[in-house]
């Protein structure tokens, strides 16, 4: 999820350089979008994770 997050603000920049306005916009859009959705099921997974059994 952080790598999709990652690779769209990559796109985004070089969008930028080359002057593509419209499409910076939509594709930081996306990148914050998934930024957001990989922060929410972090903190979903560290509330609800598995927890290991210890074997005694």
């Amino acid at each position: 999820m952080l790598g999709w997050a990652i690779t769209f603000f990559v796109l985004a920049l070089i969008a930028a350089v080359l002057g593509f306005g419209g499409l910076v916009g939509t594709l930081a859009g996306i990148a914050k979008f998934f930024v957001f959705l990989f922060l929410v099921l972090f903190v979903v997974s560290l509330i609800f994770g598995r927890s290991v059994p210890t074997t005694v």
